[in-house]
């Protein structure tokens, strides 16, 4: 069976509420519903209607506006403001044919009138119409959510597999470089869960929202990626590296970051990319100013670049105390407290001791 036929089926299978104190008024609307193939359920009170709605959901109801317990007009924006039922039509029936109740029952959110004395062909029709523009409206809804759900999908994929060329990305430079396993995850890690803290320490409130908290945790992965850029025998040298190699090693913050530009100068709205740019070039930068390769100073440095540059510290502290064990986290924590307004943003770094037993290693 196909969807119109279903569709089909489920008019002719409508069970039609019928609310009105004259008893004779329903008796001929019921007669008239069952004749044209519905099911009628007549009520002749609002308490017996609300109870027959909990029992079961109508496809549509028939409503006098004149009714001793509570008008019609009350009952439907009642019904309307319940996400239950705010869906089910409801056509007002009334001998009562002035512009201003028509007016009024459609601000409320009604979608027909059928005037009293009842013709049995306006009533079948009447019904039949909206019976069907409410089985295309939730056709169109559940279509709408299969598609939400099949493009959701598909982004997911996409972001996957850019997650995925992004890290591979960044590992060609951490295998060149020797560093540390999982180096790239724990700044990624790192870098979010520090940047949530922020915004929930209320300092970066405004600055950090959930789109920049998942941002940092990707973008971050590639703040060395200037790198690949430098000679094999400056990045790998294990002696000291004389002036010159290590203005070369310092140019891999503008190399990385000018290459980036270039892909965002293709896709200029791309947050990623700008942020990204801004850890590349910037996540050297000190707060004293005594950093590379701008000299920036406290906030002139951006928000994002000041993030990884204390994680990235932490994690290279880890790697230079490694021989302590489990102590190489405390020595890591010492001397970054006294980086504090030297190297790193004593902000920062106030609430990543807070967060310090939480911290990825």
């Amino acid at each position: 069976m196909d969807d119109l036929e279903l569709g089909e089926q489920t008019i002719q299978e409508a069970n039609i509420l019928i609310v009105d104190d004259v008893i004779a008024n329903l008796i001929v609307l019921t007669e008239m519903i069952r004749k044209s193939g519905y099911v009628a359920r007549p009520v002749t009170s609002v308490k017996q209607a609300t109870q027959a709605i909990e029992a079961t959901l109508p496809q549509l109801i028939l409503l006098d506006i004149s009714m001793p317990d509570m008008d019609g007009f009350e009952w439907c924006e009642r019904l309307k403001k319940d996400a239950k039922t705010r869906d089910i039509p409801i056509i007002f029936i009334s001998a009562m044919n002035s512009t201003e109740d028509k007016i009024r029952g459609f601000n409320l959110g009604a979608v027909d009138f059928i005037s009293k004395p009842f013709e049995h062909e306006e009533v079948s029709l009447r019904i039949s119409t909206h019976l069907k523009i409410h089985r295309m409206q939730q056709e169109l809804e559940m279509y709408n959510q299969k598609l939400q759900k099949l493009v959701k999908e598909q982004m997911e994929k996409i972001e996957t597999e850019e997650k995925n060329l992004i890290y591979a990305m960044a590992r060609m430079c951490e295998a060149r470089d020797k560093v540390r396993e999982n180096h790239i995850e724990n700044i990624g890690k790192n870098s979010r869960l520090l940047a949530m803290s922020l915004h929930f320490s209320g300092l970066y409130e405004a600055e950090i929202s959930q789109d920049y908290i998942d941002t940092i945790e990707l973008a971050s992965a590639l703040h060395d990626i200037g790198k690949i850029f430098i000679p094999d025998n400056i990045l790998q040298k294990k002696g000291k590296l004389t002036i010159d190699e290590e203005k070369i090693l310092e140019s891999h913050t503008e190399l990385g970051a000018k290459n980036l530009s270039e892909a965002y100068a293709q896709s200029e709205y791309n947050d990623f990319l700008k942020m990204a740019i801004d850890i590349a070039k910037y996540h050297h930068e000190k707060y004293d100013g005594t950093g590379y390769p701008m000299g920036l100073r406290g906030k002139e440095i951006p928000l994002s670049a000041r993030i990884v540059t204390v994680v990235n510290m932490y994690d290279n502290l880890l790697r230079d105390y490694a021989d302590k064990g489990e102590g190489a986290h405390i020595e890591a924590l010492q001397r970054m407290k006294l980086e504090a307004n030297h190297s790193l943003d004593p902000d920062i770094i106030e609430i990543f001791l807070k967060i310090q037993r939480q911290l990825k290693r």
